[in-house]
């Protein structure tokens, strides 16, 4: 997707105006220009759009191709004018755009050494965050590289419990608070639909018409795309194992040649497994969340972690996913 500056930023972008009970994909509608908001503004924005489950994709302080559907998408959503400007209400929604987090001594426990091959990541019980740094990115849905802006000076090699750094004022991402396990079907969602766009990097949940969130993802790729039609959600675990089957992942065929990987925020899958009704296709977390929207994956529909996280809690096992 291009876009062009001329003080404001123009970009045309699937946003769903309605989700009917028949399984056919949200119409597409029209190009909407956007102002270029000064870092601090775009952050509180990100914040909000963010803890309202429209995910601007990293915060970063910065206009991405994301924040823009997030904003319009949440605009139509609560069926507001659909325009760039800044609402004020929203801002208001986050007074404070930055707050502070003190690296905890617990927190150590989530850092490790990863190893680059996958024989000897299957020798491993878990495999965690490789540094503070990442740890803390994540835990606020943040860019690395935001991170590092917001404290400069920081020695990220040796940072020490007691270090207090600025972080974006976001929900965080608590990756302690989850446990392994499956997770079981919500009757309060039996009817929602998922709405998978391969064009937009985009998905979408409904309930009953009504759009409930939207977050960025990465789609399959050229030589394995994600399966186009009609499926449904056939279970969905917290903290998965990950069959790493080159087979499957290069040529959608399963073999013997594999390696089982163990669960954490580096594994390929990241926190969230939630298999369809089409064999080895699933949507999933991410070891590498810099890459959402952007980099290819095998066929399945890939979330930041932050994300997967909350979508686990907005739709159910059972639920229908359109992929168009």
């Amino acid at each position: 997707m291009k876009f062009v500056c001329l003080n404001v930023a123009i970009g045309v972008f699937s946003v769903a105006a309605s989700a009917q009970e028949e399984s056919t994909p949200p119409p597409r509608v029209y190009p909407v220009a956007l102002p270029n908001y000064d870092e601090e503004t775009a952050t509180r924005l990100q914040i909000f759009l963010d803890n309202s489950d429209f995910g601007p994709g990293k915060i970063d302080g910065r206009m991405g191709e994301f924040f823009r559907k997030a904003l319009i998408s949440y605009k139509h959503a609560r069926a507001m004018p659909k325009t760039g400007a800044v609402d004020q209400w929203m801002l208001d929604q986050v007074p404070v755009t930055y707050t502070t987090y003190t690296i905890r001594e617990e927190d150590l426990k989530s850092i490790g050494d990863v190893p680059s091959s996958h024989a000897e990541q299957a020798r491993l019980k878990w495999l965690p965050y490789t540094s503070l740094l990442e740890f803390v990115a994540e835990r606020f849905h943040s860019a690395e590289s935001y991170i590092q802006k917001l404290n400069p000076g920081k020695n990220w090699e040796h940072l020490q419990p007691g270090e207090t750094l600025k972080v974006p004022n976001v929900l965080p991402f608590e990756v302690e608070k989850f446990t392994e396990g499956k997770i079981p079907e919500n009757p309060a969602f039996a009817s929602r639909k998922i709405f998978v766009d391969t064009h937009e990097h985009l998905l979408e949940v409904f309930d009953q018409g009504q759009l409930v969130c939207v977050f960025p993802i990465t789609p399959g790729s050229k030589t394995l795309p994600a399966p186009v039609g009609t499926w449904k959600i056939l279970g969905a675990t917290v903290w998965p194992w990950f069959r790493y089957d080159e087979g499957m992942l290069n040529y959608g065929v399963r073999t013997e040649n594999y390696y089982n990987l163990p669960p954490g925020p580096n594994n390929l899958v990241g926190i969230l497994w939630m298999g369809l009704n089409k064999p080895g296709i699933g949507i999933h977390g991410t070891n590498n969340p810099e890459t959402i929207g952007r980099a290819a994956s095998h066929g399945c529909i890939r979330l930041a972690n932050w994300d997967a996280a909350r979508v686990k809690d907005l739709v159910s096992v059972g639920n229908t996913v359109i992929i168009f």
